[in-house]
């Protein structure tokens, strides 16, 4: 079994990582992603194959998209990172699990720039 970093070391890693591609988009995309409140959580609380997300699931967007759209009720736009996910997923590598950390943040960035799962794929996201 791989160690697992402490959480203040995932959770840091992390936030340098959001942080990082934050400052590296267009201007014109950079204030609206700054917005999107980004929650650290360790794993997905149910299973993602028990919503239909399926049981990798590394990140998540919930709330009401850039254009105002809502598949989830009233919540505010989130993007949720699952760091013990991304970190296994990773297989213990922090040059890995940095690279994941942006590939996830920019892949559920796209959700709530109102991308579906086939556009965020085309992008490459």
């Amino acid at each position: 079994m791989r160690s697992i970093l402490p959480w203040e070391r995932l959770e840091a890693i992390a936030r340098r990582e959001v942080d990082g591609v934050l400052r590296g988009l267009a201007p014109e995309l950079r204030e609206p992603a700054a917005a999107v409140k980004v929650l650290c959580e360790t794993v997905p609380a149910v299973s993602g194959a028990a919503e239909g997300l399926g049981d990798d699931l590394l990140g998540l967007f919930v709330g009401a998209d850039f254009n105002g759209e809502d598949e989830h009720g009233a919540l505010p736009p989130q993007i949720i990172l699952f760091l013990e996910s991304l970190w296994d997923y990773s297989e213990g590598d922090e040059a890995i699990y940095r690279e994941e950390v942006r590939a996830t943040y920019l892949h559920e960035l796209g959700h709530y720039l109102g991308l579906d799962e086939d556009e965020v794929e085309e992008r490459g996201l």
